[in-house]
């Protein structure tokens, strides 16, 4: 049994890494991963409830959120550096990644409620496909820095926390705010923290109660819908082009390595809570 907790507190601690790192790279859904890695729903239970969630959740959240550190200011230099190198590249690492939890997730949604039909599925990913085309489109220039800038970038955070499939990193890349934005944090420059945070306070506290209330009453349409929204948002970051024939075949190697190991750490999981 000691053994079955570690390796899950340490499977917990490889996907905080994963969401950790993804969570600053531009095309790349924080959001997303959450779901992907079965964090989402609890997530969203501890924001609009973080006295009596903590209490349920605490053994999934303290290695998860280890390893979100961990990824987030070790492994994204990492992430970094294969994005400057090749970005298709690394982006097919993180579209094998989440590809690999899909099955799972499918499995998930239709033991909730097998009747229920795949239409909001399909409508949310139509929908979602549309309207990422379209803020990629529309969001596009050089905003100016000042407090409510950043204000602005904590609503996008916060936002792309709720809704699985928002990049914030993307958004606020077309508009000029994401390098003032992390080169502010990295000099822990409060002027850009401190309303960045006020930002990200705004839009969890306004909506991660609703998003909660709508899993615990309609949890498999819930569920189709934010499947709908992170097939959308992963077909959104498949390369289009690659550089060369050496590129695609490495796009690909990357790809089956992200899907593997995500497939491997959804049949861990599934063996843990078997054995439990």
């Amino acid at each position: 049994m000691k053994n079955n907790a570690v390796l899950k507190s340490l499977l917990l601690a490889i996907q905080g890494a994963i969401v950790g790192t993804g969570a600053i790279l531009p095309g790349v859904s924080g959001g997303v991963l959450c779901v992907a890695f079965g964090i989402y729903e609890p997530m969203m239970a501890l924001l609009s409830h973080p006295g009596k969630s903590f209490k349920v959740y605490y053994k999934m959240f303290i290695p998860f959120l280890i390893g979100w550190v961990l990824g987030f200011t070790l492994l994204a230099n990492v992430v970094e550096a294969m994005f400057n190198a090749s970005a298709t590249v690394a982006l097919m690492l993180f579209f094998g990644l989440i590809c690999g939890t899909l099955p799972e997730l499918i499995k998930d949604s239709e033991r909730s409620d097998a009747k229920m039909g795949w239409t909001p599925f399909v409508l949310s990913l139509s929908l979602a496909y549309f309207l990422f085309n379209l803020l990629e489109r529309g969001m596009t220039g050089q905003a100016e820095t000042s407090a409510l800038s950043f204000v602005f970038c904590g609503l996008v955070w916060g936002l792309s926390l709720i809704i699985p499939g928002l990049s914030s990193s993307s958004v606020l890349l077309y508009m000029g705010l994401y390098e003032p934005m992390t080169a502010g944090i990295a000099a822990l420059d409060f002027t850009v923290i401190l309303p960045l945070l006020l930002g990200l306070a705004i839009t969890v506290i306004s909506l991660a109660r609703v998003v909660n209330s709508l899993y615990e009453k309609h949890y498999a349409l819930v569920s189709r819908l934010i499947l709908g929204f992170v097939i959308a948002s992963t077909l959104k970051i498949v390369p289009s082009s690659f550089e060369s024939a050496g590129a695609l075949v490495l796009s690909l190697v990357c790809f089956a390595v992200g899907f593997a190991v995500a497939r491997g750490m959804d049949c861990a999981k599934e063996k843990q809570g078997t054995k439990e």
